[in-house]
């Protein structure tokens, strides 16, 4: 059987997969602090029909002659690059100017981390997340409480009583490698080895991003970018169809030799 059926193959398996990650990057363009993953791929193991050989001259030849077997996914890279801020006038959105990740408290005690930062009070007077979740040190805003504000340095100020009030401090957490965490959905990150130790407690615009109040962040995908990367996704699929096709003609021909 000839490679180029098995070579080509790979490259539209490779392909159909990479236009499953231009897809999901799409269809979270308007999700908040959502950072778009791009596809990697390497090239498949070589057979040698012949090494670089000795020559007359006492050298050797200056290449081999190698065939590849196709290519494969290797890894599909998250990347963090920042988003446009969008102006919400709620106080309790917050979108983080630089590096970091909230903090979030899951319901089974386990940290996870996002850059959504669409905040809101539960019942308790607790500022979770969409889901509920606990942002994390646990910010309380007790009830009646007025003028709602978040400083630059995730201090909350609020009025009580006519008087003005210094509350809780929103913190951030940093990890060396944030494009190794594992995504779990609902805009959340879990740590893991890859990503390295996390650094948390972080004061914000120490060592961190500074937040911006009444803002959220924007995802980071190029609706442009993607429609381009899916187009050439789509005419490498179409080559690999047509090596393949190609190859399929040629067995043809050869088992119509003695016809």
């Amino acid at each position: 059987m000839m490679r180029a059926l098995w070579s080509a193959s790979s490259g539209m398996l490779a392909q159909q997969l990479n236009i499953d990650v231009i897809s999901h990057n799409l269809s979270n363009v308007n999700t908040s602090g959502f950072k778009k993953s791009r596809l990697e791929f390497q090239d498949l193991l070589y057979e040698t029909i012949r090494g670089a050989t000795p020559t007359a001259g006492g050298g050797y030849t200056p290449s081999a002659l190698m065939v590849g077997h196709g290519v494969r996914p290797a890894a599909s890279l998250r990347i963090f690059s920042p988003g446009n801020l969008q102006p919400t006038q709620n106080p309790l959105d917050v979108a983080i100017e630089g590096d970091g990740f909230f903090v979030v408290e899951l319901p089974t005690g386990e940290q996870a981390y996002t850059r959504d930062g669409s905040f809101k009070l539960n019942g308790d007077g607790d500022l979770v997340t969409t889901d509920g979740y606990l942002v994390m040190p646990g910010i309380n805003i007790p009830p009646g409480a007025k003028e709602i504000a978040i400083a630059s340095d995730g201090t909350i100020t609020y009025e009580l009583g006519g008087e003005s009030i210094a509350g809780d401090q929103i913190t951030l957490a940093q990890f060396p490698n944030p494009a190794g965490l594992t995504a779990i959905g609902r805009n959340l990150f879990l740590a893991n080895e890859a990503a390295g130790p996390v650094e948390d407690g972080l004061i914000p615009g120490e060592d961190c991003g500074s937040l911006a109040a009444g803002y959220i962040e924007l995802s980071n995908v190029q609706v442009v970018e993607e429609m381009v990367n899916m187009i050439t996704a789509q005419r490498a699929y179409e080559i690999n169809a047509k090596a393949i096709t190609a190859a399929d003609e040629m067995l043809g021909v050869a088992n119509n030799l003695r016809r």
